[in-house]
């Protein structure tokens, strides 16, 4: 066995030795990477065209300039200054920028901190521009300008599985909305994984004949029909490999097959077509887009195809029985000679249908599967082979790698199989072989330190080994909705790692599973992007706070200071955060025959729910439930202090309620207060049902339902809180009856019992995407907890054991009915939200 301090010494001068060499192989791919932006005359009409959807009044107000980046010494830059011109009408503020992208972050910029404007998403509470003055009167800068350099040269968004959670039902008008976004906040190098299916679909029904050793040719239409294809891979075999709409991100990345699916040939065609409207968009704006790649996944067919193909079915990934109909995918060995030929078949392709855009392709191996083996050589063969796949095709290419794996799966990643592995046998410790990160050239690989908000994995890993990484804020899981963030780690962290001896980081990202929540984490984060040194949170916060609402309130100021120090505060390390028991309701016996009960008689809330608690993790996020063990929802913060913040919003209405972005943040933070009080109701009944009080135990579960009721109507009254919404934009993407029903079905199961269930065992990712939706919370949640609670209290009238299989079994059919259906919910709010959330605090916390 090697020794570890030798082991130990060695890592770290390899780590120092990439470090010297990467920082040099980045510039290269930098340049390589400027030298395929879009001229700047278009640039400068992308980010003008940005200017007229965001403010049409002002577009001549601002002039735009591309300039080098050695006018910034040698880093992207955007520069603030007066137009200079005595000639009438000029425009009035320049702003140049290395690219669009640095247009675009300057007048955010701008509009941030000269005008007081904020800008979040529309489901958010959109923009507040009120405080942006007429053409003619904007605010002058300081005489010498303002310039912002990047301290990193990138700035990277999304996670893989984004696509599945907010983006899959988007249009070309909501993308064209989120790339502004993006621009506008700083975001140049954003993941792009729109309409791969249908490349891939060009991959194995035209694959070159060269694999079967005949003549390089590819086919470019449909002319020779689906089933005369190279790989003879039928339309219905391709069928078995995608999932549905809802759930590519998890066909891609070989969790499972088949599941939601059939794709149509319209949502290829569709989505192929959608993808190519948004790369154009983000090379005009001088963003670099990240394109998937090939790891080893593959249709089942490819291995009756090819018999002597090196095909492994991977293990079950969170099934109730194992169903081989989407259980349970196919890997093809790098070791064989098909994997580096359909990887590079991939590329070929994506370049044919989109051009020469990047360099930069996104490969994760092994995302939440764990390798057959932890033989580092097998690990290094495959990411040897992954990436020679993408050279053959992109000889400058660069693997981007979600770091998600060596938090997910720590008891398998570790040193060796993250980096090196030595001789054995000898007193001389010798280099021998490459594992995962050092499998690829030097400077060919960028990992995404994927949770570093929380678990930055840089710091335990010699800054990755040498290989350069991005510092990324995961922040939210499922696209939950649950007010949350660590504001201290994000304001702080990107500088103490960048500042860091011998580091190796060379952006900042996003990497959320969801978007659309929390507004003040996704513009604090974007902004360290631009953030060279440290600054005061609080002061920012303030000014935050004005930005958001348009005006200075005493109160509001207040509430947020609250708020930074309890709900953005959350400093437990725990990574999943909305499990309240309205949206993901226990399912446990309570009956203590199993072993689970609750003592003493005056036990506090908080007590009980200690006491109650019991949960481990599988995998990335999911709580194994046992029905002898309660789920613990995860609370960090004081619920009266929040409470205290809520009266402060309550105040302000008076003064702030013609405020789209106050009346988003009152219903969000009412609604987040009365979920955690259900809590507390939820363990109240808990408790009256172990004391055997019939009486108690209907108060309490009835107060438990009414507040799902009442937090149903709070959320309606506001359009950013419907569940019609998703359902619609949906049913709007079909082009015909059949889709539109497989559609709704996708986007109903997706944020209640998604993937499999059986009569009596509930889906392992149940509630996982759950969301606080009205319509959602009525026609759902309610008749869930009410089934439950009318068996508990049968349980006690009868005198006869609670049973939870009659539980799982009512409510598991009432699920799947629910999911097949069709009814309509609203998509327009009803109700004044500020009347009823003053209504619902006098009801419930007065």
């Amino acid at each position: 066995m090697i020794n570890l301090k030798s082991w130990f010494l060695l890592a770290i001068l390899s780590a120092f030795l990439c470090t010297t060499l990467g920082s040099d192989a980045v510039d290269s791919v930098l340049r390589r990477l400027d030298s395929k932006q879009a001229q700047s005359v278009v640039q400068e009409s992308a980010a003008k065209g940005v200017l007229q959807r965001l403010l049409p009044a002002h577009l001549h107000s601002f002039e735009f300039k591309i300039i080098s980046k050695d006018l910034c010494g040698g880093r992207s830059c955007f520069r603030i200054t007066n137009y200079k011109s005595s000639r009438r009408n000029s425009p009035e503020i320049l702003i140049q920028g290395t690219t669009a992208v640095e247009i675009a972050s300057g007048l955010h910029w701008y509009l941030k901190y000269k005008c007081g404007a904020h800008i979040s998403w529309d489901k958010t509470g959109g923009v507040q521009l009120a405080s942006v003055p007429k053409p003619g009167a904007l605010p002058l800068v300081e005489a010498r300008g303002v310039t912002i350099q990047r301290p990193v040269p990138w700035n990277y968004y999304q996670n893989v599985v984004t696509s599945s959670y907010s983006y899959v039902w988007w249009d070309w008008q909501r993308w064209e909305k989120e790339i502004d976004w993006m621009a506008l906040q700083g975001i140049n190098l954003p993941l792009a994984f729109t309409g791969q299916e249908a490349i891939w679909q060009k991959v194995f029904l035209f694959l070159p004949d060269i694999i079967q050793g005949k003549s390089y040719k590819l086919f470019d239409t449909f002319e020779q029909g689906p089933e005369l294809c190279d790989y003879n891979i039928t339309t219905q075999e391709l069928n078995n490999f995608f999932g549905g709409p809802a759930f590519l991100a998890w066909a891609r990345m070989g969790n499972l097959h088949a599941w939601g699916g059939p794709l149509s040939q319209n949502w290829l065609n569709i989505q192929l077509a959608l993808q190519k409207r948004i790369l154009s968009r983000m090379q005009e704006l001088g963003m670099t887009p990240v394109l998937p790649s090939f790891s080893g996944n593959v249709p089942a067919a490819l291995k009756k195809i090819f018999p002597s193909a090196n095909i492994t079915r991977l293990g079950d990934w969170n099934t109730v029985s194992g169903d081989s109909r989407w259980c349970c995918t196919f890997l093809l060995s790098p070791s064989d000679p098909l994997f580096i030929e359909i990887g590079e078949a991939f590329i070929q392709k994506q370049i044919k249908e989109y051009g020469d855009i990047t360099d930069i392709y996104n490969c994760d191996t092994f995302n939440e599967n764990t390798p057959p083996t932890d033989d580092p050589t097998y690990i290094s063969s495959l990411g040897s082979a992954v990436y020679k796949a993408m050279s053959k095709a992109n000889s400058n290419a660069v693997w981007l790698m979600q770091g998600w794996l060596f938090y997910s799966d720590s008891k398998y990643w570790k040193p060796p199989q993250m980096e090196v592995q030595f001789s054995r046998g000898s007193n001389l410790i010798s280099l021998y072989d490459m594992a995962l990160l050092h499998s690829v050239p030097r400077g060919k690989m960028i990992v995404l330190d994927l949770f570093a908000d929380v678990k930055p994995i840089w710091k335990s890993s010699s800054q990755f080994y040498g290989t350069p990484y991005i510092w990324c804020m995961l922040h939210n899981f499922g696209g939950n909705i649950e007010m949350y963030g660590v504001l201290d780690a994000v304001a702080s962290g990107p500088i103490n790692a960048r500042t860091s001896e011998n580091s190796t980081m060379v952006g900042v990202g996003m990497c959320m599973e969801g978007i659309e929540h929390n507004p003040v984490v996704y513009e604090l984060m974007p902004e360290m992007a631009f953030r060279g040194g440290k600054f005061q949170l609080q002061g920012w916060l303030k000014s935050y706070s004005r930005r958001r609402y348009g005006k200075v309130n005493d109160q509001i100021e207040a509430a947020w200071e609250i708020l930074y120090h309890t709900i953005y505060n959350c400093t437990d390390g725990i990574a999943f955060h909305n499990t309240d028991y309205i949206v993901k309701f226990p399912d446990w016996d309570p009956s203590g025959k199993t072993g689970t009960g609750i003592s003493g008689t005056d036990m506090s809330n908080q007590n009980r729910m200690q006491q109650l608690a019991g949960f481990q993790w599988n995998r990335r996020f999911l709580f194994s439930e046992k029905s002898s063990s309660l789920p613990k929802p995860h609370l960090w913060y004081s619920t009266e202090d929040v409470i205290k913040a809520l009266k402060l919003f309550l105040d302000a209405g008076k003064e702030l309620s013609g405020s789209l972005t106050y009346r988003y943040d009152l219903v969000d933070l009412t609604r987040q207060s009365l979920s955690k009080l259900a809590n507390q109701v939820y363990l109240d009944a808990i408790t009256a049902f172990h004391h055997e009080d019939a009486k108690a135990l209907s108060l309490h579960s009835q107060k438990f339902l009414q507040l799902i009721k009442d937090i149903d109507k709070l959320l309606a009254a506001d359009d950013n809180f419907l569940l019609g919404t998703w359902l619609e934009s949906a049913k709007n993407l079909a082009m015909n009856s059949d889709e539109t029903k497989q559609y709704e079905w996708n986007a109903r199961t997706q944020i209640t019992m998604w993937y499999d269930n059986a009569k009596y065992n509930q889906s392992k990712l149940h509630d996982y995407a759950n969301k606080f939706w009205s319509g959602l919370l009525e026609a759902y949640y309610l008749p869930r907890a009410s089934m439950y609670f009318k068996l508990l209290s049968r349980s006690l009238e009868e005198k006869v054991d609670f049973n939870l299989l009659d539980w799982r079994k009512e409510w598991i059919a009432y699920s799947n009915k629910w999911q097949e259906s069709t009814e309509f919910y609203p998509v327009k709010a009803k109700g004044d939200a500020l009347a009823i959330a003053t209504v619902l605090y006098e009801k419930y916390f007065s």
